[in-house]
């Protein structure tokens, strides 16, 4: 059972039909280089923990949240993280502090998106702890690839075709803010 929600996990993150969740952890990378991996790394798990935590919480019939709104928040936590990334020109020790938070609270939301369907796998189990354990390491492990690949198109452009960081960040937020914005226009929120 464990390495079944350890897979569902994996693949929530890595689906591409779901490509909210890649795009947001690139977003949240984008000011980070190369060398910040240990940042990028807690700030992920912030956003895991944050992820499991409503996740528990629906599941268990504490926290429920029209679709619609979810649906619509997510790709707004794309496009504030897009707009805080260039808020800054660099990432001193209080801002890291504040994206700690911002992954946290933004993966509430995102957690909130995998909610029902998360309900639903759990169909009769006993307990919730073992699949959401497995569940949210497999989404861990699925970030981490995610960060990895963002890390190393990163290190190319800034190491090999001598892209400064700042231009990276803006490339990447840019992008990131252009997809949230027609997801945003596409939600069912209006």
């Amino acid at each position: 059972m464990f390495k079944t929600y350890l897979e569902l996990g994996f693949d929530h993150i890595l689906d591409l039909n779901g490509y909210d969740h890649i795009l947001f952890i690139i977003a949240l990378c984008a000011v980070y280089h190369y060398r910040q991996w240990k940042n990028i790394l807690i700030l992920v798990t912030a956003f895991t923990l944050g992820h499991s935590v409503t996740l528990a919480l629906s599941a268990l019939n504490i926290v429920v949240f029209k679709a619609e709104i979810i649906e619509f928040l997510i790709p707004l936590t794309i496009l504030l993280t897009a707009i805080f990334n260039v808020s800054k020109r660099q990432v001193g020790e209080e801002k890291v502090m504040f994206n700690y938070g911002l992954a946290l609270f933004f993966g509430f939301i995102h957690g909130l998106g995998f909610s029902n369907y998360f309900k639903a796998l759990l169909g009769k189990e006993e307990s919730i702890l073992g699949p959401l354990l497995a569940f949210n390491v497999g989404v861990e492990l699925g970030q981490i690839i995610i960060v990895l690949l963002t890390m190393a198109i990163g290190y190319v452009f800034m190491t090999v075709l001598r892209t400064k960081q700042r231009d990276w960040t803006l490339f990447i937020s840019g992008a990131a803010a252009g997809v949230a914005f027609i997801l945003l226009m596409e939600a069912k929120f209006w």
